[in-house]
């Protein structure tokens, strides 16, 4: 059976929230980043390693006006697949504007940050990922180290709240429209793929290595459709809607123009995250749309937490793109009110 015809779950999870390329109607993005440039905070590149060498890359965003006092400071990353100008970036924008500082940066392997090879995808880097973000923060001049929190958007949300669950630093977690990223690819959307479907996939994956070796270079999923048939699932409209138009698109992003490598499956079938999630006691503020296909892993990561800091936040009629960019949905001020309480 062939790889595409045994994977087919998995390809079409990946294909949901990752990008092929550039859909022909679609003009390239010169612009930086994918949202407009705020006139009230600084925006500086900068670079740092986490625990396993690999250097990342953010854009740190500072208020302009500053206090006499050390800010509170916010990591944010994610969505899966996406780059710092784009989700992650309008965020740490937004958390700046309200006096925070917030860096924005890439995953390792992806984006302007180091790793090889490029897009690959795995439970403990990713995770290791904001920790190593928080270090960085822990150590800027402007900033309180006891007062640190992260946002993680979308497969990122998951790796967020995995952090908190090992990072007791994290005094403070904010995921929007979190995805299990662990979850979905062992078990498919809603836990359709059982244990055979699952063995099989393994098979083929596995395959796949050894042809990769072979020819020294990696196969890629595939993304969204160039051209969409009208018959697609609404969230796949959705999808394609951000990160194929100029609404979203950015040439880095795997989200817009690329595709994971095919192999990054397997960590994510074989080491679910979340495991400790429980034992997370700082606080925790979990966002989803009310009509998000992916509202279920909020709602069952929540029913793990425990202790009176901890709060699922459904936003009436928003799906799970409506909180990557729509201003009139994405509760900015909710997450201003949580930071303000619980990074102090």
């Amino acid at each position: 059976m062939k790889l595409r015809a045994i994977l087919s779950f998995l390809i079409l999870f990946i294909l949901l929230i990752t990008g092929g390329s550039l859909m022909s109607e679609a003009k390239t993005n010169n612009r930086d980043k994918t949202f407009p440039k705020s006139d009230k905070v600084n925006i500086e590149k900068v670079h740092f390693k986490n625990r396993f060498g690999i250097e990342l890359t953010g854009d740190l965003y500072t208020p302009k006006e500053k206090t006499s006092e050390k800010m509170a400071a916010i990591a944010v990353s994610g969505p899966f697949g996406a780059v710092k100008e784009q989700v992650s970036g309008r965020y740490a924008q937004t958390m700046a504007e309200r006096g925070f500082v917030a860096l924005a940066f890439d995953p390792s392997f992806t984006g302007e940050s180091g790793g090889e090879p490029r897009d690959v995808a795995s439970p403990d880097i990713n995770t290791e990922d904001f920790s190593a973000a928080v270090d960085f923060l822990s150590n800027q001049k402007d900033v309180n180290p006891d007062r640190i929190g992260i946002i993680g958007i979308c497969g990122f949300g998951g790796f967020g709240l995995n952090a908190a669950a090992i990072d007791t630093r994290i005094k403070g977690t904010v995921t929007v429209t979190m995805y299990d990223m662990t979850r979905v690819t062992a078990k498919g959307y809603n836990d359709t793929i059982d244990e055979d479907a699952r063995y099989k996939m393994k098979e083929e994956l596995n395959k796949q290595r050894t042809e990769d070796f072979k020819n020294g270079t990696y196969a890629k999923t595939q993304g969204l459709p160039d051209k969409l048939t009208g018959d697609e699932p609404q969230f796949v409209k959705d999808y394609v809607g951000y990160y194929k138009t100029e609404r979203g698109f950015h040439e880095r992003s795997i989200g817009s123009n690329g595709g994971w490598n095919t192999t990054s499956s397997l960590s994510l079938i074989n080491m679910p995250i979340l495991a400790y999630s429980n034992e997370i006691r700082n606080a925790v503020l979990m966002i989803h749309g009310e009509k998000a296909h992916s509202r279920y892993f909020s709602e069952d990561a929540f029913k793990k937490l425990k202790g009176d800091n901890k709060e699922l936040y459904i936003v009436e009629g928003a799906n799970h793109v409506d909180l990557y960019d729509n201003l009139a949905k994405i509760p900015f001020d909710k997450i201003e009110i949580f930071f303000r309480e619980y990074l102090k």
